[in-house]
């Protein structure tokens, strides 16, 4: 098995350069030498992924590479590694819901966490944006996710993830689940004054949080 290093190697190389063809032929190249497919996906595809997402942090590489680079991966995953690892077989580490909310129809920044985390193995359920405080409660009630990503870029709409965050406590939802916000007017201080759980600057730090928050860390 020494030799999938090589072929994860050229599979990162692939996603980094958004690259689905190549991927794909990589990710078959890889079944057909009797490579796990959890190995793939794992170590091929969501270990790219999050050395991906590192760069992005460090400003090694901006938004869309990483937009095609997470197009590229869940084609694959899709396309190639579905069918044989059937949907319980994907072993999602958690559902992670996320959402802008009311009067804020930004949704680059969440696109971008949405993919990166999908990207890093969750399950990502996306309310879209200009969210009310109650839709986001209704929902977490659905669908019950791990964690909730609620995501703001104006000042002006600040004050609408503090009623998310009231709405879930009056549902009795709160301790049920672990609440994320971002955003470029949003910061840690402001993040623990509305009694959030974690504040993300970024997309890879998202992840990083979410693994935290889950104790995925591997």
């Amino acid at each position: 098995m020494h030799d999938m290093e090589p072929l994860f190697k050229e599979m990162e190389e692939a996603l980094e350069n958004g690259n689905v063809k190549e991927l794909k032929r990589l990710a078959q190249s890889a079944l057909d030498k009797k490579i796990d497919p959890h190995d793939i996906l794992n170590q091929g595809l969501i270990g790219s992924m999050l050395k991906l997402g590192t760069k992005f942090k460090n400003g090694e590489v901006y938004i869309p590479e990483v937009l095609m680079a997470a197009r590229a991966m869940n084609e694959t995953v899709a396309d190639v590694l579905k069918p044989l690892l059937g949907a319980e077989g994907l072993g999602f580490k958690g559902k992670f819901m996320i959402g802008t909310v009311k009067r804020d129809l930004h949704d680059i920044g969440k696109n971008l966490v949405g993919m990166m985390l999908k990207g890093a193995g969750y399950q990502v359920i996306d309310l879209g944006v200009d969210v009310q405080a109650d839709v986001f409660v209704q929902k977490v009630k659905e669908e019950k996710p791990q964690i909730v990503g609620i995501s703001a870029l104006l000042t002006t709409t600040l004050g609408e993830m503090q009623a998310i965050i009231a709405g879930l406590k009056a549902a009795g939802l709160r301790d049920s689940v672990k609440v994320v916000v971002g955003g470029a007017p949003v910061t840690e201080k402001f993040a623990m004054e509305i009694g959030a759980d974690a504040y993300a600057a970024d997309a890879a730090s998202a992840v990083e949080i979410s693994n935290r928050l889950l104790g995925k860390e591997r």
